[in-house]
């Protein structure tokens, strides 16, 4: 079988598509991958898939969405996939057209959040919202990466069977590590003893930075450590005068995109994550198969992953101090720390191992008795 992996953005298709491919493409099957380009291509390329780079944007320009479809039409006539298995809200949307357009035997959709339950003005949610409902009416197999979604899903007819798949990282490779601990505190001078909190995301501002800076204030015993940038494509104000006013000094450490955040999340005590929405975070994921007590804002996707009081804390979102007294309730306990992460591993290790994750993906995406027959689009 031929597929196409379609996302928006090589972020997108680097850190949540790759691992799918490989076990499609273990499986026997011909995945070409399908974004924008951008340097984090290198590795996928590097291991062997194809990738076509295409001009998807996001952003709500009519005439860069018309150039995204016409490339999208072009490409599918071209490659003639067996199956389009479509991600992200625009690039998914346009992806599923053009596939329809094209007569693909199997559309496959994986939501990663909804837009109409983002921020944002009334109309724009609307408009979100009927704009998932009829991309619905063209999908054979939809996905969502959190219950919530599924749930959602269902109960606004978006599609009559929406699955809950889920997300997942190796617990072979983020876990609690002593030796990368060591070196990565000895490389950036931190002391054992010193509490470290870490966040890993882009640098937007619905990941909630000025909450969190300004609830550092009440935490003076631990330094934090953002681990992430913003991308060419990210929208919204930028972070940089936020950061730039923080008062924290040397308890603030910025480390920028890495590669190394296994290590980095082995190296720390706390992760922190105090979001305004989420899908189902993979930095949430990362950080619990690291054995570190989450702290996370109170909204769908975290609410699933953390069990409150057990595996970490939920806070409301966009309360600097009720995100302080839960940094400082861990920052101080050590013991407690210990208790969560250890907690927090196992249910990780239950509930999201990669493994098992794409392989149940795959074997959904796959399975072809549900192939939707040809004369279905005999008039499209």
């Amino acid at each position: 079988m031929k597929i196409l992996e379609v996302t928006n953005v090589d972020f997108s298709l680097a850190h949540f598509l790759l691992p799918l491919m490989r076990e499609l493409r273990a499986r026997g099957h011909e995945v070409v991958g399908v974004c924008a380009d951008g340097p984090l291509l290198m590795q996928p390329r590097a291991e062997g898939f194809r990738i076509v780079p295409l001009p998807l944007a996001r952003s709500l320009s009519l005439l860069a969405q018309a150039r995204a479809l016409l490339a999208l039409l072009r490409l599918i006539r071209a490659e003639r996939p067996d199956l389009v298995h479509a991600h992200m809200p625009i690039s998914g949307l346009l992806a599923r057209l053009a596939a329809r357009l094209c007569g693909v035997g199997i559309i496959a959709y994986t939501c990663h959040g909804f837009l109409f339950n983002q921020p944002g003005s009334r109309p724009r949610r609307v408009a979100a919202l009927v704009l998932e409902w009829l991309a619905g009416r063209i999908t054979d197999r939809y996905f969502t990466v959190s219950m919530a979604e599924a749930d959602d899903a269902r109960r606004l007819r978006i599609h009559p069977n929406p699955v809950a798949v889920g997300n997942g990282r190796n617990p072979a490779v983020f876990r609690p590590d002593p030796t990368a601990r060591a070196a990565v505190r000895r490389d950036l001078g931190v002391p054992e003893q010193q509490v470290v909190i870490v966040a890993v995301s882009r640098l937007v501002r619905h990941k909630g930075y000025p909450e969190l800076l300004d609830a550092m204030a009440a935490v003076p015993d631990a330094e934090l450590w953002v681990v992430g940038s913003r991308l060419p494509s990210d929208h919204g104000d930028d972070l940089e005068a936020h950061f730039t006013a923080s008062w924290l000094g040397p308890r603030l450490r910025r480390l920028g995109y890495r590669d190394d955040i296994a290590a980095l999340l082995a190296a720390a005590d706390i992760f922190v994550l105090p979001s305004h929405f989420e899908g189902l975070p993979m930095s949430v994921i990362e950080a619990m198969l690291s054995g570190l007590p989450v702290v996370a804002s109170d909204i769908s996707g975290p609410r699933e992953q953390v069990e409150d009081g057990q595996t970490g804390l939920l806070v409301p979102p966009g309360s600097p101090q009720l995100l302080a007294a839960a940094l400082a309730s861990l920052a101080g306990d050590a013991a407690l720390r210990a208790r969560m992460g250890e907690a927090g591993r196992a249910r990780a290790m239950l509930l999201y191992d990669e493994a098992r994750i794409v392989a149940r993906t795959a074997s959904l995406l796959t399975d072809t008795l549900t192939v939707r027959l040809p004369a279905r689009h005999s008039s499209a």
